[in-house]
Formats: C-alpha cells, sequence, structure tokens
C-alpha cells in the first residue's frame, strides 16, 4: 500500500474476485508474513499467493538456505491452518472459512470480564 489509510489488499480481494468471475486468474502479493495469510487469501478467491518480502529478507539474511527455511515456515504454518480448518487439500479452503469481526475491524478492543 502507498498510503496507510488505503484499503488493504486483502480487504478488496473478493470483490476483485467477483469482478473477473473466474476469467481471469486472481494474484495477490501485499502484506503476506504467515501460513494464515496465505489461507486467507486462498479462502477469500486468490488463485496464487505471492511471498515476495519474506523470500527476499530471508535471501539478504541467510542466502539460499534462509529462502529454503523460510519457504518450510509458510508451508508448515498453511499446512497447520488448514488441518485446524479441516481443509486435507487446497481446494478444501472456502470463503466460509474467514470472517471479519462483526466490527467491521481486524482487531477488536479488549474488555476484562467482571468477576
Amino acid at each position: 500500500r502507498a498510503l496507510d489509510g488505503a484499503l488493504a489488499s486483502i480487504d478488496a480481494l473478493p470483490e476483485v474476485v467477483q469482478a473477473v468471475g473466474g476469467r481471469v486468474p486472481v494474484l495477490i502479493d501485499s502484506g503476506v508474513r504467515r501460513g494464515t495469510d496465505i489461507f486467507k487469501a486462498l479462502a477469500l478467491g486468490a488463485t496464487a499467493v505471492g511471498i515476495g518480502k519474506p523470500v527476499f529478507f530471508s535471501l539478504a539474511v541467510s542466502g539460499e538456505e534462509g529462502v529454503r527455511n523460510v519457504l518450510r515456515i509458510l508451508q508448515r504454518e498453511t499446512e497447520a491452518c488448514m488441518a485446524i480448518c479441516g481443509c486435507a487439500t487446497v481446494a478444501d479452503i472456502t470463503p466460509n472459512l474467514v470472517t471479519r469481526h462483526p466490527s467491521g475491524a481486524a482487531v477488536a478492543r479488549f474488555v476484562r470480564s467482571k468477576l
């Protein structure tokens, strides 16, 4: 994002997927840092998910082995998320597996219960 107040790519993804109606693949490569980000993007309709920054950062720090390591980490995180959600294959990942907080915010305010 060029602006901190702009709509995040993941938030725009469902509308883009709906607009293209399966006529072209939809790729997203923005804000992906974890396997759960990959899962969410696939669930929201992305055909593929780019992982540029994690790869470039790991390459800069640890070279080829760093890239291998970050790919292993992302694979394990994605597979763990899939298992928790009951998905045996990528084809099992569907939009009903992700939701936004009812407030529309990504993070809700924590309210301590009174005991």
